[in-house]
């Protein structure tokens, strides 16, 4: 693994006191990559706690221009960049506040036809996808490659994050058979919402590339910011699952 810089000891100085973290864990850090599905309201505030934990590399994939609509929630973007790709403000904007950050970046969403080749070529993926047919790819390509998941979501004012491992956990299919009837991409929320469920998958992601723990592995954490409360639930793997039921 290439070795820490004095200048890298100095930028993450604080989190090296971290117990359990250090100079190991945050090596760990830098030597590792990671796909994230969408810089928008969830994705974006992920990446940006990933640059600033200092990941070495990031593969980000998001299609479509900036809307006016976005910008309640999605913190990489400005609205000087309303009707640009989405995907350039959020390279410069994480070039900027980390310099020494490699990123590999995808003007398209997460398909079946791209989803093998980018889960294939990272350590971690973080699902911050709002349509399940993305969600979906992202987790048959993980289970094959047998890659860790992040996944995260929200609605309204609640939120909830899940760690998946293929071959210990349940698979996102085992949570979810078929996409729920009637979702769509547009919905309620306030843009703190994601962010919390955001820095709780970053962390997530953290713990698992330095080699941390407890996890989330094989739990749902819940959270309803209306009524400040919090919940952890186990998951169950189907055996039936048409993903995972063989692995």
């Amino acid at each position: 693994m290439i070795p820490l810089t004095d200048e890298e000891k100095a930028v993450y100085e604080w989190q090296l006191w971290v117990r359990g973290f250090g100079e190991d864990g945050q090596t760990r850090l830098k030597n590792a990559s990671a796909l994230v599905s969408r810089v928008g309201g969830l994705g974006g505030p992920v990446a940006l706690e990933l640059a600033a934990a200092g990941i070495g590399r990031l593969v980000l994939a998001h299609g479509g221009d900036l809307r006016p609509s976005d910008l309640n929630r999605q913190v990489l973007m400005t609205h000087d960049w309303i009707g640009k790709p989405r995907i350039e403000s959020a390279v410069q904007r994480l070039k900027a506040f980390n310099p020494r950050l490699e990123i590999e970046a995808l003007p398209e969403n997460i398909s079946d036809a791209n989803a093998d080749a980018l889960v294939a070529g990272v350590d971690i993926v973080f699902d911050c996808a709002p349509l399940f047919q993305e969600r979906f790819a992202m987790n048959r390509a993980c289970v094959a490659h047998r890659k860790p998941l992040v996944d995260a979501a929200m609605f309204e004012m609640e939120g909830q994050v899940t760690l998946i491992i293929p071959g210990e956990t349940p698979c996102l299919a085992c949570i979810y058979p078929e996409s729920p009837p009637g979702w769509k991409r547009q919905f309620p929320v306030f843009g703190a919402v994601p962010c919390l469920a955001a820095a709780i998958a970053v962390m997530e992601g953290i713990k698992l590339l330095s080699g941390m723990g407890p996890s989330l592995a094989g739990k749902m954490l819940y959270y309803d910011t209306r009524t400040m409360r919090m919940r952890t639930l186990p998951l169950a793997r189907r055996r039936d699952c048409a993903v995972c039921g063989e692995t």
